[in-house]
């Protein structure tokens, strides 16, 4: 790894700096004593990460030059994630740093444990949001769909759909509610060739029944009682375009067959029509529900599966999305901040800890609405643990073993994805016995 990740250290203390240099054989470790050097070497260098002593020559007591040295590291590289030493009593200056910009803090004396975990935090986060701004420049334009991800399992989704966005075949989107679908699927209509055609999307679980045919096909005048004028379906509506039929496992058994027949004829009928009407439209449809569940039991057509399923999509759930909560939440910061709590600058410490241990089963969705409504309650620069309602975690060494328990529930639930449910294969890819894995699924509360 030498060579590929730059870690500097800003400290005056000639044994720290050697104790730093020993304890971090795993990065290119570079050192300087002061804000000039510093600089020096963030100009020459640019590491990703650096370790900051706020107590700097010539102020070595106070944290004059830490804060001016801050300063000047963000304004030249602001990606840069700084992490500044807090002495005992000197609480005060972390936080006021952590205010100003600096990612987090350590404390001394050091533990060299609890700082190696929050310096390779940082690498993973400076990773990430590298990643996501790699992907937003490709083309000069956004990531797909406006998506902000730097998670491995949903790059190589956002890949899947960028391949088979020119090519017109049907897509399904399978994925938890709040996951993203509909961004995806408004993604993929921006990357095809109907780009310049309308985007229809229709939640077909949010419109009753006797609705649903006439939002979907449209109806004639007179076709039924109120039906005053001629009014086009969302079928037509998207013509040339994309049609989104979002949880199209909610759509009843009589009206799949008429969905059939036009993904079968590419033609539709209004309600009280009698004349076919030709309609060109791409369909992208989308479910939480367990589609082949409903498809082996009855309730959802396996022929109509087979038109609407030419590619499948699977979305991972947030928690199947390492770091990718913390760098939405950061998002999600910035956005609402600027015109609901101009003050609120990012988050705190807790909050990033408390983001990262936090399961989000209400996936990208609950992660939005909490931020949203933490940055409205924030009495400080900095959104908390306890603005978002979340369980502050007490300090980074504890944290350890919240990170660990975190990465196993997101390994836990990656395998049982991959072994759709089953306990015997799901432990086989964890490399556990089956007795450990329910014990592991008891403590972790991901039983059924």
């Amino acid at each position: 790894m030498t060579g590929t990740r730059k870690l500097l250290i800003v400290e005056d203390d000639l044994g720290l700096q050697r104790q730093l240099r020993w304890a971090y054989d795993g990065y290119e470790v570079l050192v300087a004593a002061d804000r000039a050097g510093a600089i020096d070497v963030i100009r020459a260098e640019e590491p990703a990460v650096v370790t900051l002593d706020l107590g700097l020559p010539p102020d070595p007591d106070g944290t004059t030059e830490g804060f001016a040295a801050l300063a000047d590291i963000l304004s030249l590289k602001p990606e840069t994630k700084v992490i500044v030493a807090s002495g005992h009593g000197a609480r005060e200056s972390a936080l006021q740093a952590i205010a100003d910009g600096a990612w987090d803090f350590y404390q001394k004396p050091i533990d060299i444990d609890a700082l190696g975990h929050i310096v390779a935090r940082a690498f993973h986060v400076h990773d990430l949001e590298t990643e996501n701004r790699r992907l937003a420049a490709r083309g000069g334009g956004p990531a797909l769909g406006g998506l902000i991800t730097g998670a491995p399992e949903m790059i190589k989704v956002m890949r899947t759909v960028e391949r088979v966005a020119p090519a017109d075949v049907s897509v399904m989107l399978l994925g938890a509610s709040g996951t993203g679908k509909e961004l995806l699927a408004r993604g993929l209509h921006e990357a095809s060739r109907r780009a310049k055609g309308a985007f229809v999307a229709i939640n077909c679980a949010a419109i009753p029944e006797t609705l649903l045919e006439s939002e979907l096909f449209g109806h004639e005048k007179g076709a039924f009682t109120g039906a005053v004028k001629t009014t086009e379906g969302k079928i037509e509506q998207a013509a040339g375009g994309t049609l989104f039929l979002d949880e199209i496992g909610d759509v009843p058994l009589p009206l799949q067959v008429k969905l059939l027949r036009f993904l079968q004829e590419r033609v539709i009928e209004r309600i009280g029509g009698r004349r076919p009407i030709p309609v060109d439209t791409r369909i992208v449809c989308a479910t939480h529900r367990d589609i082949d569940a409903m498809v082996a039991d009855g309730s959802f057509r396996e022929d109509l599966y087979y038109r609407l399923a030419e590619i499948v999509v699977r979305i991972p759930s947030l928690a199947e999305r390492p770091g990718d909560a913390a760098l939405l939440a950061k998002h999600f910061v910035t956005r609402y901040a600027a015109t609901m709590n101009p003050a609120v600058s990012g988050l705190s410490s807790d909050a990033r800890a408390a983001i990262d241990a936090h399961d989000w089963p209400g996936n990208v969705r609950e992660l939005e609405n909490r931020v949203k409504r933490a940055v409205i309650m924030a009495d400080g620069k900095s959104v908390t643990a306890a603005d978002l309602d979340l369980a502050a975690l007490q300090d980074s060494a504890v944290n350890l073993r919240a990170a660990r328990e975190a990465a196993d529930r997101r390994a836990i639930r990656q395998a049982l994805a991959r072994a759709d449910g089953n306990i015997s294969q799901t432990a086989r890819l964890l490399g556990v016995s089956r007795p450990t894995l329910y014990d592991l699924l008891k403590s972790y509360e991901l039983h059924d």
